[in-house]
């Protein structure tokens, strides 16, 4: 038997939400009902159940994304579960298909090793704070970077004062001496030895990651892989991961032909190589790299945050290891699984085109201003009219707001935002942040904040906010 929805809206969507879900044709009985409001997002749980009478049969209620209240007192209030739906009408097609198909992304498998750079310039304080950042962006494995020739008198003091707080710590060094200080000091992995210094491998307990003795010579690793099997202790090989023009390509074959040759091995991919040393935003680049490791099984990187451009590098990371995960769990491409990774792009920009913003306009009433935007550019309404830009300084001499400042810097932060969305190919919505993904660290405005911020004392303007189209 099919499952019956009850969709609550407000006036001025009513007609939109009927065609959305008609051009569905969905495989569920639904109805549609006004709560007695012209603007959907107005509504509140509170709301909804003083007015809502009669839930009609129904097996579930869909509710705005925006409404506000508790939905658990709300269920049970009306004995039907109420959930919200997505903020944007035309999302429900996708909001409906998400249902069949949910990911855990607390999961993954590939662990972040995060490098402290020039370790030795750095206080034991100072050591600390950064590994506490480099944790919080998802870091594993915090790496000391040694630096050749030069003294790191307190590494033994580095690596006591991170493992007391905590940390699993690797030591990340050409020199023999720091690779022994640093495991008798207690860290947990040795980067990097070679066939040439496995006798390290007795002094400690760490576990050694070996690399090729010759650049490129998988065959170099041969004897470090049969000494640490016959003893029957763990180790991981990186093959090396080389820069785009100094062997990129041929380096990503040589790290699948290691593989193929040893299927059970520990590999690690140390992809700083890649994303420190491209100009060129490293989200997608974390995606792809961690899709390497997903495909081959290597459950180790190694990534540094140096240049500024890539100062997210962990946190992309993280999130690309869980998403490819996920991915890989339901033999499954890595789509709709998560939007983390959608950093300047997004997979629906404009849920409405220029004829369904105009219809809309035609319906205003009040005389505060809505923003949306669509293919054509950037749209400003009121029921005085509807103004079209592509360029936001062509909008202002349309609006009335000379002799309110408050106002007008509220309209200038919203078409700024618009603009930028519109460039980019983002999704705009009034009143709120553009979703920059696991780019933006920042704790995002609240609405409540947004909204008084641009409002002066005494004035009565309407909250413009919401763009009806729920």
């Amino acid at each position: 038997m099919s499952e019956k929805i009850l969709f609550l809206t407000g006036r001025l969507a009513e007609k939109q939400l009927r065609q959305v879900l008609a051009a569905m044709e969905p495989d569920f009985f639904y109805k549609v009902q006004v709560m007695g409001v012209k603007v959907a997002a107005l509504m509140t749980a509170e709301m909804i159940g003083r007015r809502l009478q009669d839930t009609q049969g129904a097996d579930r209620i869909i509710i705005p994304g925006r409404c506000k209240g508790d939905l658990v007192v709300l269920s049970a209030q009306l004995g039907v579960p109420v959930e919200r739906g997505p903020e944007e009408l035309k999302d429900l097609p996708h909001y409906f298909g998400k249902q069949a198909q949910t990911y855990d992304l607390s999961q993954y498998r590939t662990k972040i090793f995060a490098e402290i750079v020039d370790a030795p310039n750095l206080s034991v304080e100072a050591a600390l704070q950064r590994a506490a950042y480099l944790r919080d962006s998802g870091a594993d494995v915090i790496d000391i970077g040694c630096l050749p020739g030069q003294p790191f008198p307190h590494l033994a003091d580095c690596i006591t004062a991170l493992k007391q707080a905590g940390y699993t710590v690797s030591v990340d060094s050409l020199e023999d001496a720091d690779l022994l200080a640093g495991g008798r000091a207690g860290a947990d992995y040795l980067l990097s030895l070679t066939e040439n210094s496995l006798w390290l491998a007795e002094e400690t307990a760490a576990t050694p990651i070996v690399i090729p003795s010759r650049h490129g010579d998988l065959s170099s690793l041969e004897a470090a892989i049969d000494y640490f099997s016959r003893r029957n202790r763990a180790f991981i090989v990186d093959p090396i991961l080389d820069p785009i023009h100094f062997g990129f390509t041929e380096s990503i074959a040589r790290n699948f032909q290691f593989r193929r040759r040893y299927p059970e091995v520990e590999m690690m991919l140390g992809v700083g190589n890649l994303t420190e040393l491209t100009h060129a935003d490293t989200c997608g680049m974390n995606a792809l790299l961690l899709g390497i490791c997903s495909e081959l099984d290597i459950n180790h990187i190694l990534t540094t945050e140096v240049s500024r451009h890539a100062c997210r590098a962990v946190r992309e990371a993280d999130r690309a290891r869980r998403i490819m995960h996920a991915a890989k769990l339901q033999n499954s491409l890595p789509k709709h699984i998560g939007a983390d990774l959608l950093t300047l792009h997004e997979l629906a920009p404009f849920p409405n085109s220029f004829e369904e913003i105009a219809a809309l306009a035609a319906e205003i009433r009040d005389p505060s201003y809505r923003v949306q935007t669509s293919e054509q550019g950037l749209h400003v309404f009121n029921r005085d009219g509807l103004h079209t830009a592509q360029d936001p300084f062509a909008l202002y001499p349309k609006l009335d707001v000379a002799h309110d400042g408050g106002h007008a810097f509220y309209l200038g932060v919203e078409l700024a935002r618009a603009e930028i969305a519109w460039r980019l190919g983002k999704r705009y919505i009034q009143d709120q942040n553009l979703s920059w993904g696991c780019a933006d660290l920042r704790p995002a405005a609240t609405e409540e904040t947004d909204m008084h911020a641009y409002k002066p004392a005494g004035t009565t303007l309407v909250k413009p906010g919401k763009t009806d189209a729920e």
